[in-house]
């Protein structure tokens, strides 16, 4: 991480000590503004960026965990509950992945204030310790706090969010918002690049009931689309009355026509 941080800032290859490097923050703000106004250069460097932080991951085998929250026009935004249950969540998952490695872990947050942190992990820490057993028994201990320019690995989180998850979800949800600057075309390379990488990244996997949770998950309250939208776009495939057993002559245009969402098959 900090061979990326010189690459791209050259400045800090001067830098007289090391702690000076370590506390610079790459910001994903600058990398988007880069892809919507900067010039050629400008665009290829930002897209070279997110590629070395992917290959980052790549190299270590370190998995993604997600959650992207769609907002809903005209509607308030409950921030104080929808942090605490994303922490949850991620627990849930982040638990899953320690059980399938046979390890144990922690997680670190990006601290914010005392005020805002606090209730954001209680529903984890009671978890941990109510009567009846430790439903996280691979997580050491309840989610902690770092500050960003002190911990590398909290900013490359922060640029995998920031670079990478946020203008591909505004891309991919938010495309017909003309109002709002970060609802941008220009981030349809990052989609189109990276979308695949980021999809065989995740760590997902299968509940008791055998249903697949984890990866980076997509509550869209607005068009309520799938989470599938965030490694490309959705794929329109024409199906040859041929290949349907018993469907002599034509298909009507409105069932010649399916999409395929997730691996399903075609919906007739």
């Amino acid at each position: 991480m900090l061979d990326v941080k010189k690459h791209y800032r050259p400045q800090l290859r001067k830098a007289d000590q090391l702690s000076e490097v370590i506390q610079h923050e790459i910001k994903g703000s600058d990398v988007r503004k880069n892809l919507r106004t900067g010039n050629h250069g400008w665009q290829r460097a930002a897209m070279e960026l997110v590629a070395s932080l992917l290959g980052m991951l790549e190299f270590h085998e370190a998995r993604i965990l997600a959650r992207v929250w769609i907002k809903e026009e005209g509607l308030a935004f409950d921030e104080s509950g929808v942090y605490p249950a994303s922490v949850a969540a991620l627990n849930e998952t982040f638990q899953a992945q320690l059980a399938h490695e046979h390890s144990r872990g922690m997680m670190v947050l990006d601290s914010r204030t005392k005020v805002k942190n606090a209730p954001n992990v209680h529903c984890v820490t009671t978890r941990k310790y109510r009567t009846g057993g430790d439903s996280l028994r691979g997580v050491i201990e309840s989610p902690v706090f770092g500050h960003s320019d002190t911990h590398t690995l909290l900013q490359l989180a922060d640029l995998v969010v920031s670079s990478l998850l946020f203008p591909i979800a505004c891309q991919a949800y938010l495309s017909d918002v003309t109002w709002n600057v970060h609802c941008d075309d220009a981030y349809q390379p990052l989609r189109e690049q990276f979308g695949q990488r980021l999809k065989k990244l995740q760590f997902r996997y299968q509940d008791p009931l055998g249903k697949w949770r984890g990866g980076i998950v997509v509550s869209d309250r607005r068009t309520q689309q799938s989470s599938s939208l965030m490694f490309g776009p959705k794929e329109t495939v024409t199906v040859p009355t041929t290949a349907i057993p018993g469907q002599p002559g034509t298909l009507p245009p409105e069932r010649r026509e399916a999409e395929l969402d997730g691996g399903l098959s075609p919906l007739l």
